[in-house]
């Protein structure tokens, strides 16, 4: 009698803990499968699935798969905001993308014109844009020459920006950073639009320091044949970013067959032992918690190849 006593006590305490620990796996959310290429969301992206805290949204971001962030304003936050960015992003071995060299009023200098006042107020920016860097552990900060100048001849113009670079350029190099610079389609008076001017002014600055940001909405705009551009200028792409066309939302919004896209640079880059990081610059295309889990399921439809 005893021995069948503790028999059903012992199957009664060995169920219990089985269920218990069953409880527990299935309460632990495993993290989702990580993508094939590294995609990089920005801040407000999940902000209805992960609330407004930024570690939050990276921690939301970390477990459904992404592996870089990318940060437009991030020279415009507090030291300590770009510490905590920082130590989340290393401590689940995130990487950091792009942020703009942004001085507060970059919307007023144009390097186009060669004016001694613009040159200084950019290259001091880029100095403050290193000390971001540093902190938040990133590689690639966005430049944007500036608008057109009609009174001077398009190669003045050029020779100018070129100038510019190569300055900034020294600032960048001794550190291993890269400023990538975006050709735009929002405004027709801007100077960059094209991936082949683009592309020339690279090679004349001539520096590991001066690369192409590659922003596939706004090439879809200017120039189309989006793997014929890409392949003509990628010894000098440094950055991709991503947004269907019309819209400017996530892949399978529009026109852009961002599945044949991704697959080209993931074999090409992995054919040179390459590594790029594609920033999400777009806006979400349905609206809520709804909307940011259909952006996802885009990416991992875009994205299994």
């Amino acid at each position: 009698m005893n021995k069948r006593r503790d028999f059903l006590k012992k199957s009664v305490l060995g169920i219990s803990g089985f269920s218990l620990a069953s409880i527990q796996s299935l309460s632990a959310k495993p993290l989702a499968k990580e993508f094939n290429l590294l995609y990089a969301p920005h801040f407000g992206m999940f902000k209805n699935s992960a609330g407004e805290d930024l570690i939050d949204q990276l921690k939301f971001m970390n477990d459904q798969g992404f592996k870089a962030m990318e940060d437009n304003g991030m020279m415009n936050r507090s030291k300590e905001d770009q510490e905590k960015i920082a130590k989340q992003m290393t401590a689940t071995g995130m990487k950091m993308g792009v942020f703009v060299i942004d001085g507060g009023d970059n919307w007023k200098i144009s390097l186009t014109t060669g004016k001694s006042e613009f040159k200084e107020t950019f290259l001091n920016t880029c100095r403050k844009a290193v000390e971001t860097a540093k902190r938040v552990n990133a590689k690639w900060m966005t430049v944007v020459p500036g608008y057109f100048e009609r009174n001077l001849p398009m190669g003045i113009q050029t020779a100018n920006v070129v100038d510019a670079l190569r300055r900034a350029a020294d600032i960048f190099e001794p550190h291993n950073l890269t400023m990538v610079l975006e050709p735009l389609s929002d405004n027709p008076d801007l100077f960059l639009r094209f991936s082949d001017q683009t592309f020339d002014i690279c090679k004349a600055v001539n520096s590991p320091a001066c690369k192409i940001l590659f922003d596939m909405y706004h090439m879809q705009k200017n120039e189309g044949r989006m793997t014929f551009h890409m392949d003509q200028a990628w010894d000098e792409i440094g950055y991709f970013q991503i947004g269907d066309e019309p819209g400017r939302k996530e892949p399978t919004t529009g026109e852009i067959n961002y599945k044949n896209l991704f697959k080209h640079i993931r074999e090409k880059s992995t054919t040179n032992k390459q590594e790029f990081i594609l920033g999400m610059e777009h806006g979400n295309f349905f609206p809520g918690k709804e909307g940011e889990q259909k952006l996802i399921e885009a990416y991992r439809w875009s994205d299994d190849f």
